[in-house]
C-alpha cells in the first residue's frame, strides 16, 4: 500500500477528494441540496457521462492517477453549472425522486444496489486496462442501460428525462470507441509483422 501511494500520489490524492466529495454529500444536508440544485442544470446530465472517456483512455494507459481524476470530476460535474433559470417539470420530478431516494432509510438492499457504482468503475477499468474496446464498450452499454431501466421502473415518467442524456453519451461514447478501434487495427497489424 505504501509503494502505491508512493507511486501514485495524485491518484490517491484525487481519491480522497472523490471519498469527501462524497461524505459531504451524505453527511452535510446544505451541501446536497447546494449540490442538487445545481444538478438541475442539464448540462451537468449530459457533461457526466462522458467523463467515463477520460477515465477509460486512462485505463488504457495503464495511468491510475487519470482515472482518479476522472472519477473526481464525473462525481462532481453535477454541481459545475450554475442553477438554470428554467427547469422542465419531469427533471425536476426525477432529481426529486433522487434525492428522495439518496435520504431515505439504507437497508441491505439499497447498500447492495449502491456497490454496483465502485463495481462498475472496477469492471470500466479492468475491460480498457486489458486494453479490450469490445468489452470495454460493452460495459458501457450495460451501464446506460442499466441506470435507464432503473429510472424508469423506479420513477416512472420522471425516470424518463435521463434517456436522452444517458443515450447521447452512449452514443459519443461508441463512436469515439469505433474510431479508436479502427485507428489501432493498422497499427496491431504491423506489430504482429515483426
Amino acid at each position: 500500500m505504501i509503494n502505491a501511494l508512493k507511486k501514485h500520489p495524485l491518484g490517491f490524492l484525487f481519491l480522497i477528494l472523490t471519498a469527501v466529495f462524497i461524505a459531504a454529500m451524505v453527511f452535510s444536508r446544505s451541501f446536497f441540496d447546494w449540490a442538487f440544485e445545481r444538478h438541475q442544470n442539464q448540462w451537468s446530465w449530459y457533461l457526466r457521462p462522458l467523463f467515463l472517456l477520460p477515465y477509460a483512455f486512462f485505463a488504457y494507459k495503464r495511468n491510475f492517477s487519470g482515472m482518479m481524476a476522472s472519477v473526481f470530476a464525473l462525481f462532481t460535474s453535477m454541481c459545475w453549472f450554475n442553477v438554470p433559470d428554467q427547469v422542465s417539470e419531469q427533471a425536476l420530478e426525477f432529481l426529486k425522486f433522487e434525492q428522495d431516494y439518496l435520504q431515505s432509510e439504507w437497508g441491505m438492499g439499497k447498500a447492495l444496489l449502491m456497490l454496483t457504482v465502485p463495481l462498475t468503475f472496477w469492471a470500466l477499468g479492468l475491460a480498457f486496462w486489458r486494453r479490450s474496446l469490445l468489452m470495454g464498450g460493452v460495459v458501457m452499454a450495460v451501464v446506460a442501460v442499466a441506470k435507464i431501466a432503473w429510472s424508469i421502473v423506479n420513477a416512472q415518467e420522471a425516470g424518463a428525462s435521463i434517456v436522452v442524456p444517458a443515450l447521447t453519451g452512449l452514443a459519443i461514447s461508441a463512436g469515439i470507441l469505433f474510431a479508436v478501434s479502427r485507428f489501432l487495427k493498422p497499427k496491431n497489424r504491423v506489430k504482429d509483422n515483426f
